[in-house]
């Protein structure tokens, strides 16, 4: 599955902070989730319905491929813990986001982005990709995103 987005256009940075509507809004969600998680306290609640309401909130596009990630990641690393991470969704082990998903509508880009945090571990040598471009999901990328999430799940 391929989709062509057209290139969208940023919201200038604000001369006083030096960031974008975009940026600014996924701090406040940020923020938001912080306050949320310390609400909750030592509660041990599921975050995993939290998430998938995230996702359901999404374009089509960027619901369908969410959707896609969220599976591949539950199937190939079970017990990373599903969260929000500005807003969208993440995986952590410990506490710590090995894995995360940002939808192209979110800071007005052509694609989604599958990315991995530094405790992922993903190093091959001296310089590595930490996030990939998502336009579709086909069989081969299926495969990819797998083996990235397991190694990333053991390494972390």
């Amino acid at each position: 599955m391929s989709t062509t987005r057209e290139p969208a256009t940023t919201a200038p940075a604000d001369e006083e902070t030096g960031f974008t509507a975009e940026e600014r809004a996924a701090m406040k969600e940020r923020a938001s989730e912080v306050r949320a998680a310390r609400k909750r306290g030592k509660a041990k609640a599921d975050p995993e319905p939290e998430v998938l309401a995230k996702i359901a909130e999404l374009p089509d596009a960027d619901r369908t491929l969410a959707e896609r990630v969220h599976a591949l990641v539950r199937e190939s690393a079970p017990h990373l813990v599903p969260r929000l991470w500005y807003g969208m969704p993440a995986y952590a082990l410990d506490g710590k986001v090995l894995v995360f998903f940002q939808a192209a509508e979110k800071f007005g880009s052509r694609y989604a982005t599958l990315g991995f945090n530094d405790v992922a571990r993903l190093d091959d040598g001296t310089m590595w990709p930490t996030a990939y471009a998502l336009t579709g999901l086909g069989e081969a990328e299926e495969a990819r995103v797998r083996e990235l999430v397991a190694r990333a799940a053991a390494a972390g």
